[in-house]
């Protein structure tokens, strides 16, 4: 076969900018819709039924149930979905995916979109290099959809000629002649192929141009848009892989989903296709099976010619074979979209029932490791759900509040053992667990405080309304002491790159500054959890506060005087000033929550 090198690349090109398409345009309506799409996540999952309806709207806006998947997986990953919600959302993902497969069958086949795709990139350019996110954004949306039509109009020409060469393609056909065994051999064809190009709507376009080429039967096809569902599964897995336990338990059930809709499928894979088949044959343009049996009868010449763009045909009996191919190729890419569509339908009404079985399943395969239970970030005690009274949902904020604070008093923990971990796999591994934290408190402080503003919009009293600000106040301190936290170990980190290593004296205060601030904090969440406090409350946390204020400002000049007294280089003080610096500011920060939550009593 005369199939070049540089025939290849063009092929591999064509399929890059279809996937080039494909990922711009989601992009772009992703941040045309901007946080919508977020607060739609998180307010429409309150029970299995919107979950998967959600699922479906966002995947069919996103054209990506990659994109919704791994979206899904950080939100589960920052607590704002459960994993019970995450199922739900992800089993609509996969209904809504199949909304790609329509658009290349309504326009890629039946209509040459690609003819309108320059023109339409004219229209873009105006947009792109508008000064307004917004006007920018809508160009990179249709700049994407341009190029997806160009990249699958490329597929179509740059895909080998098989039917001038009959031996490649009765090998190909070999292997759609052995039974059952045809049938699994391309379901993981497929799966493969979705998991190198990591994009189920790409392998789904392949599929369409291999089986309205005539090169495998619509059974085959079907098979292989089963394997696709499974091999979209990689991309939720790979974002799921560095997550923590809850999102790796929505990936798996992404997979155990498409899994087992993929083997009641198989065991009634016959007579589900010869009912696709049916559907489209009796209310569709033709029959999908027809298109083998019908080239089959042409020789390659006029395959050639009636397949060729840019040819003006002129004889009649060219020109009504050539409208049969275009007729059967619609038939086929409407029967491929529907078996994939009734396929995630059947597969979502069958599996929706069993979300808590899912739930129970994938707690039993991942379980947490020893002492990381508490890094799983769920709010506890508020939710996106309904409100019930408003004195109820500021307990339970209060309640929320307190283990705010309690994580923050490990995170310090955390940092204190940093200090002294000379293992440096320890110490990233230790480091890592910091940043996870700080990540956590930026999501708590967000959630509890978009709760409060929520609950704020009720009828509520003047002192209620006090307790809200008092409360929004003491989140963004908390906050606060989770960024000063992460600053400290980001100072040892540095010190340590430096290889700057403390003297015993040096280690000796720095133990003895970090003790004030571990009981500044103590004192803090013993407020926080109290359900009175009283202005007595307060002052103990005055006192150490201006303990570590004194301490600070004499190891200041004590440091002046060891860097004069050469006890130390210049840049290991530095180090020493930053951590000590960043621990009062530790204490500032404590006492501005113990102040929040007491001197309003005063």
């Amino acid at each position: 076969m005369d199939y070049s090198f540089f025939d290849f690349l063009t092929l591999v090109g064509s399929l890059g900018l279809f996937l080039y398409g494909m990922k711009i345009m989601s992009e772009g309506l992703q941040k045309v819709a901007g946080d919508k799409l977020r607060s739609i996540l998180s307010a429409m999952t309150t029970n299995r039924f919107t979950g998967v309806l959600t699922g479906i709207l966002i995947t069919a806006l996103i054209q990506s149930s990659s994109a919704t998947t791994v979206m899904v997986v950080s939100f589960v990953n920052a607590g704002l979905l459960s994993l019970a919600q995450s199922i739900s959302v992800i089993m609509g993902a996969n209904v809504g995916t199949t909304v790609t497969a329509w658009i290349i069958s309504l326009f890629g086949f039946k209509v040459n979109i690609s003819v309108f795709s320059l023109p339409l990139i004219g229209i873009c350019i105006p947009l792109i290099f508008s000064g307004k996110s917004r006007r920018k954004s809508w160009g990179e949306f249709l700049m994407g959809f341009a190029f997806l039509f160009m990249g699958l109009d490329f597929l179509k020409s740059s895909v080998p000629d098989l039917q001038s060469n009959p031996e490649i393609l009765s090998t190909l056909q070999g292997c759609t002649s052995m039974g059952f065994f045809s049938i699994l051999l391309f379901l993981f064809v497929g799966s493969v192929l979705t998991i190198i190009v990591q994009s189920s709507s790409a392998t789904v376009a392949i599929t369409l141009i291999m089986c309205t080429k005539g090169w495998i039967p619509f059974e085959m096809a079907a098979a292989m848009v089963l394997g696709e569902n499974i091999g979209t599964t990689i991309t939720a897995n790979i974002a799921a892989f560095s997550a923590n336990i809850s999102a790796r338990r929505a990936a798996i059930a992404h997979l155990m989903f498409n899994v087992f809709g993929v083997i009641w499928v198989l065991i009634l894979f016959y007579p589900f296709t010869r009912m696709i088949a049916w559907i489209v044959t009796n209310y569709g343009p033709g029959d999908p099976n027809e298109m083998m049996s019908f080239l089959g009868t042409l020789d390659a010449q006029t395959i050639n010619e009636i397949t060729t763009p840019g040819i003006t045909l002129t004889d009649p009996h060219l020109i009504a074979l050539q409208k049969q191919l275009l007729s059967l190729q619609v038939s086929v890419s409407y029967g491929l979209s529907l078996f994939h569509t009734v396929f995630n339908l059947l597969n979502v009404f069958i599996m929706i029932w069993f979300v808590k079985g899912y739930v129970k399943v994938c707690s039993a395969i991942i379980k947490p490791k020893k002492g990381t239970e508490e890094e799983e970030f769920q709010l506890r005690y508020i939710s996106s759900g309904m409100l019930s009274t408003s004195e109820l949902s500021l307990m339970q904020a209060k309640k929320e509040i307190a283990v705010y604070g309690d994580r923050m008093s490990r995170m310090l923990h955390m940092v204190k053992e940093l200090l002294y971990e000379k293992n440096e796999e320890a110490f990233l591994k230790t480091y890592s667990r910091v940043e996870k934290y700080e990540n956590i408190s930026d999501r708590m402080e967000i959630e509890i405080a978009n709760y409060l503003s929520f609950v704020s919009e009720g009828r509520l009293s003047s002192e209620s309304k006090d307790e809200i600000r008092t409360m929004l106040r003491a989140v963004t301190e908390i906050e606060s002491i989770a960024d000063a936290c992460n600053n400290l170990a980001r100072s040892i980190k540095r010190r340590n790159e430096f290889k700057a290593d403390f003297t015993e004296e040096q280690n000796h205060n720095m133990d003895k500054m970090l003790e004030l601030v571990d009981e500044a904090l103590v004192r803090m969440n013993e407020i926080l959890h109290k359900q009175e406090v009283v202005p007595e409350d307060i002052n103990q946390s005055y006192n150490i506060e201006n303990e570590i204020n004194n301490y600070r400002n004499q190891l200041k000049v004590h440091n002046i005087e060891d860097i004069n007294n050469k006890k130390y280089d210049y840049q290991v003080g530095v180090y020493y000033m930053d951590m000590v610096g960043e621990c009062e500011k530790l204490g500032d920060y404590i006492l501005n929550v113990v102040q929040a939550i007491i001197e309003k009593k005063i």
